[in-house]
């Protein structure tokens, strides 16, 4: 199917190795009951959730390019890194299977949680080769070690940075911005004021913002930070979304060579809370307000900390003028095609530790209620 971005410039996406996941447009969708409740009645949600079979959010729309560009490139691994409950590593590694290629995954410790164990045995399930790190300075040099052990093999793993936050990757949200632009032409929408979005390496807000610049919308980017490791900013962003615009250049020369300002990002930073991964008093009652008014389902790490900040600016009396919440996690419950969830003694020595106090069934459960630790 043809994407907002080839029919925009068909010549970047002629040069640029794609592999296709996804189902596109994501639909759009006012949050009436949600508007009502708040008294906003102009609110509405990018359902990014659905954007693919296996596995939606925002990953998919990244890897398409990243992992097009690994197989263009030859190779028959990929290796990227995250938290220990990394959305982004399971995606990989479940896009990364279904090409037929190995997925390698050096993460760190975040928060546990029911949901980090979960994360880990569906990794195991895909198929992920796993490898665990102490410090964010680990990460790198374990992702370094494995890469030479790799490549002394015979099969230099191809490198994805984490949260698929790069030059290559970002494409799959210039062209989110262009569909978005579409579907506001269309009339599914009005054109959003404010779109808001949660930023955790901030590669997502930085194609959403160069792309509404390429677009023509006026639209503003509020990246809500959730990570207090190497937080995003207003200049990271912009400077991410100028490396993606020569990319872009070079890909098809007639792009537009629009600018961008620091001024015209938002960052959020007031709902980290602890820390990555930790949930948070805001960010679990956002959950539960989407969830008993629209039905929609988030999490605590990335979606719900955004929604409340979204939900804190209309309650401190923000303009009632559009306003679009991009919803980038997954409705795909991927153990729906992984099949039951392995025992968690199948994962590396180093990750036992987690699961502590965790019974004996096969799925990694206590045996009481189905739940994980």
């Amino acid at each position: 199917m043809e994407t907002a971005l080839a029919r925009r410039f068909p010549r970047a996406v002629e040069r640029a190795p794609r592999v296709r996941f996804t189902s596109l447009p994501t639909p759009v969708q006012r949050l009436d009951a949600l508007g009502a409740a708040i008294g906003h009645p102009d609110l509405w949600i990018k359902r990014d959730d659905r954007s693919a079979a296996l596995y939606g959010g925002n990953k998919p729309r990244k890897l398409e390019f990243l992992l097009g560009d690994a197989v263009d490139r030859g190779r028959r691994a990929v290796l990227t890194t995250g938290g220990t409950g990394t959305n982004h590593g399971l995606a990989t590694a479940i896009f990364a299977r279904h090409l037929g290629l190995r997925a390698i995954l050096v993460l760190l410790d975040q928060p546990l949680t029911d949901q980090v164990r979960r994360s880990l045995l569906l990794d195991l399930a895909a198929g992920a080769e796993l490898h665990y790190a102490t410090s964010v300075a680990g990460v790198a040099a374990r992702a370094a070690a494995v890469i030479t052990a790799e490549t002394l093999r015979g099969s230099r793993p191809y490198l994805i940075a984490t949260g698929g936050s790069s030059v290559v990757g970002s494409l799959g949200f210039v062209d989110a911005a262009l569909e978005l632009a579409e579907q506001v032409r269309a009339g599914e929408l009005p054109e959003p004021a404010r779109v808001y979005v949660a930023a955790g390496t901030a590669g997502t807000a930085a194609g959403l913002a160069l792309g509404f610049r390429l677009a023509g919308l006026r639209s503003r980017v509020v990246a809500v930070s959730v990570t207090d490791l190497l937080p995003p900013s207003p200049a990271k962003i912009v400077a991410h979304a100028q490396r993606s615009l020569r990319h872009l250049r070079r890909l098809d020369p007639s792009v537009p060579a629009v600018s961008l300002a620091t001024d015209e990002i938002r960052v959020e930073q007031g709902f980290v809370g602890p820390g990555y991964g930790a949930p948070t008093i805001d960010g679990l009652e956002a959950i539960e307000r989407i969830r008993a008014s629209e039905g929609l389902r988030l999490e605590p790490t990335y979606t719900g900390k955004c929604l409340a900040a979204l939900l804190a600016d209309i309650g401190r009396g923000a303009p009632p003028e559009p306003i679009l919440f991009w919803n980038t996690y997954s409705s795909v419950d991927p153990a729906e095609h992984l099949g039951p969830l392995p025992d968690w003694r199948g994962l590396p020595r180093a990750f036992h530790r987690l699961f502590a106090g965790v019974g004996d069934g096969s799925d990694g459960s206590d045996g009481s209620d189905g739940s994980v630790g």
